[in-house]
């Protein structure tokens, strides 16, 4: 019997829902549960053809369990090496290249010299920076915030230069981003599963948390939902993520790509909704279905974003 573990923290509704649906489909050559682990050995398989990942953002330890596991052919959702590695100043950059349109964003070094570096480290730096061409190419107001992470963490809206110095000299060793804001007319957070279904939820982030997902049908331009639900695909194509969420913000009729890197995003009923909780649980359960069907524990069966396959097939040819 194939099975399906999630590994997951702190979250309390997705997890049981996701594994209740699984079961539910009565299909007899898979199972899930709750990841259980009580030793990591070198090498060794963990039990488990398909895991959905949640939590190892944020425990080290897992991350490191995660990599092992893949080593030894099980597929996990998403990719624990390709995670380790993405950052959203790249995303921005990768969506240049796809085509998708993202805000006007420079990557900004940190503000005090990491630990173990002095200032002889960063003697290919021009000092000062282009201050005034940074500032003109990105405009006030804008957004500061890590190249890396999420949670609305160590993030400021700055209305001109002299807020940009007080705030960039808050930021200690934190590499930043300055980034354009869009003055939005609509918003939307769109699920992609398995980079091929979009679910497109109107949003508003200025609300707060549990008031953010809008309830009630989506009159938007078909146009427009159109070239949203396209984005979210080239996106997660692009990057190669099965579980993840893109935002949208909407200036003058065009969806700017504002943040899409989040492969542990929320899926609290309590957050998103029941209807969003819905497609959320069923979409997903599907799709670990399908992955533990087409598993061979023989190969590598990550998923990789087309970025790097482009990557791999140059060099092969």
């Amino acid at each position: 019997m194939k099975k399906i573990g999630i590994l997951f923290g702190q979250e309390n509704t997705f997890p049981q829902a996701f594994v209740d649906r699984v079961n539910s489909k009565k299909d007899s050559s898979v199972s899930a549960d709750f990841v259980k682990i009580d030793k990591v050995i070198q090498g060794e398989e963990c039990g488990y053809d398909v895991i959905i990942d949640r939590i190892s953002q944020d425990v080290p330890f897992y991350r490191g369990y995660l990599k092992n596991a893949s080593l030894n052919g099980t597929a996990v959702i998403n990719n624990p090496f390709w995670w380790s590695a993405d950052e959203k100043f790249f995303n921005n950059a990768l969506a240049t290249k796809l085509k998708v349109a993202v805000p006007k964003t420079v990557l900004l070094p940190s503000n005090q010299h990491p630990p173990d570096t002095t200032s002889n480290s960063f003697r290919n730096l021009t000092y000062p920076l282009d201050w005034e061409g940074i500032f003109s190419y990105v405009g006030f107001p804008a957004y500061f915030k890590p190249f890396s992470g999420g949670g609305w963490k160590n993030v400021y809206k700055l209305n001109n230069s002299d807020e940009f110095y007080k705030a960039y000299n808050e930021t200690g060793q934190l590499v930043m981003m300055l980034q354009e804001e869009i003055i939005f007319t609509d918003y939307f957070r769109c699920y992609c599963i398995d980079r091929k279904d979009v679910h497109i939820m109107q949003y508003d982030p200025r609300q707060p948390h549990h008031l953010r997902y809008v309830k009630g049908s989506l009159e938007t331009e078909k146009k427009l939902l159109e070239k949203i639900e396209a984005g979210v695909l080239e996106l997660n194509k692009g990057l190669g993520y099965d579980f993840n969420t893109v935002e949208f913000a909407v200036r003058d009729g065009i969806p700017y790509a504002i943040d899409f890197c989040n492969p542990a995003p929320d899926a609290d009923l309590n957050s998103v909704g029941e209807d969003n909780f819905e497609w959320i649980v069923e979409s997903s359960s599907n799709m670990a279905i399908r992955r533990a069907h087409n598993h061979i524990p023989s190969r590598n069966n990550l998923t990789w974003g087309s970025f790097i396959n482009s990557f791999v097939k140059n060099e092969t040819l």
